[in-house]
């Protein structure tokens, strides 16, 4: 197989998005569409990627980073005009370059790698990748001579009747030999109704010098699928969201309902983990194998491994060790680590806190800035009060303590091991070892008081 490149086409400005966003930034999955591609054209091997930006230059750069070539396109003029602008980069270089769209996230790998193997089969100086749509409009049509060889692309607009009624499309994705691009491409000229450079006229230009020119047709065309307004990426998400759950259910994960369930690209599954309606899982999250997650659990990079159950809750840049249970309704904010065959119970709060094998925070409490040993008892209503005004003070549980109801542990403050905290107290004191803490007022009765008292609704004499 010889060296392959890629040129990516992301200068366009994309108003018919009407959104102060890049058009090629707008997520697909919890990705930005030009990243889909990168990605897909980084699991091929590619030798050098090189995307042409224009407008929003800086903001593109910050997305994908400096591993691969930015060329700019300062003026736009047409889509050869975008290519020539990676001739520095590329023109001298031996192989094939793979020339896509940064708007279009849902073309596969294994498409491309199906469209460079018929490329290289058929030594061809350009492929072209098509689709045959119901209805091609607006689309360039693919013009075949008698023995089905491409003689030409035509845009929708300069196209005549007759090949406007041809249904195979132009995607917009080919395959060239590198040197031969450029060449041909030095050769397009702007005589057309845009007054623009067409890079489709490199196929007649091709052609015209006893070039050969073939066509690859997509097997799924909605692979194809170009984003240019909200109504299109959202056609283009729910595509891509039954494509991922697909390929996890394929790999034995059981999904309830995928029509309600929403999982980002870079998601990992592990097998036999059923995923309930309602569940959102984004970003870089890791679930394990034998995990139920939901119904209604939003998980955003978190690290959750086998056994875990979790229901009605959120979680946010955290971890969560083997056969924990989780909600419902909890809230784990960033920086939360949950060891093994812990629980974490019906409203509560965790942030920045570490808990320990076997400890648990059942009900109504905020436990932030902490770390809570192995086998710990946080009772109901428990506050890690953490915060002075102006800084974040550590709590300190260590193993086997045991924390009563409606305890506020005042930070810095440590409990010792097999300590015990009386209900209701205020700590604002480290707790020895062993020790019984109790921090509250003596009970006092005052009898008959009642009697004393005005009651409401009673009229005073």
């Amino acid at each position: 197989m010889s060296k392959i490149h890629a040129v990516v086409l992301a200068a366009g400005q994309g108003t018919r998005m009407k959104s102060k966003l890049y058009k090629v930034l707008h997520p697909v999955c919890g990705k930005p569409m030009v990243q889909h591609v990168v990605d897909t054209l980084g699991n091929m091997q590619v030798e050098e990627i090189v995307v042409v930006v224009g407008h929003g230059a800086d903001a593109v750069r910050a997305k994908l980073g400096e591993d691969i070539t930015y060329a700019l396109q300062e003026e736009q003029l047409g889509t050869a005009h975008a290519v020539s602008k990676a001739a520095p980069f590329l023109q001298d270089k031996e192989g094939t370059t793979f020339l896509l769209y940064g708007d279009v996230p849902l073309l596969s790998a294994q498409t491309l790698s199906d469209l460079l193997r018929y490329h290289e089969e058929q030594q061809a100086a350009a492929t072209v990748l098509t689709a045959v749509l119901p209805d091609p409009t607006g689309y360039g049509r693919i013009v075949r001579n008698e023995s089905g060889e491409v003689l030409r692309i035509v845009e929708h607009k300069d196209a005549s009747d007759e090949e406007r009624a041809v249904r195979e499309i132009n995607t917009g994705i080919y395959c060239y030999d590198n040197r031969k691009l450029w060449k041909a491409l030095a050769e397009v000229k702007n005589d057309n109704v845009q007054g623009e450079y067409y890079v489709t006229d490199c196929v007649a230009i091709l052609r015209d010098a006893g070039e050969k020119v073939v066509a690859f047709e997509a097997k799924d065309p909605d692979e194809t699928m170009g984003v240019n307004d909200r109504v299109q990426l959202s056609e283009a998400e729910t595509y891509m969201r039954k494509r991922i759950a697909t390929t996890h259910m394929r790999n034995g994960v059981t999904i309830i309902d995928p029509s309600s369930t929403y999982i980002e690209a870079d998601v990992i599954i592990g097998s036999d983990t059923v995923i309930e309606p309602g569940t959102h899982l984004r970003g870089r999250t890791t679930i394990g194998t034998d995990c139920v997650i939901g119904p209604q659990v939003d998980l955003t990079n978190v690290e959750m491994a086998d056994g875990v159950s979790i229901t009605y809750s959120v979680m946010v840049d955290a971890s969560v060790d083997a056969e924990t249970a989780i909600g419902p309704y909890a809230y784990i904010r960033p920086g939360t680590q949950i060891g093994r065959k812990a629980k974490v119970g019906d409203f509560v709060e965790l942030k920045n806190a570490k808990i320990g094998d076997g400890s648990k925070v059942p009900h109504l409490s905020y436990v932030g800035d902490a770390e809570i040993g192995d086998g710990v008892n946080i009772g109901c209503g428990t506050i890690t009060v953490n915060y002075d005004g102006a800084v974040k003070h550590k709590t300190i549980v260590q193993d086997g303590a045991f924390i009563g109801c409606n305890t506020n542990l005042v930070a810095p403050v440590t409990v010792g091991q097999n300590a015990y905290v009386a209900a209701g107290s205020t700590i604002n004191q480290d707790v020895p070892d062993n020790a019984l803490a109790i921090a509250r007022e003596r009970q006092v009765n005052k009898l008959d008081y009642a009697s004393k008292m005005p009651r409401k609704g009673k009229k005073q004499s």
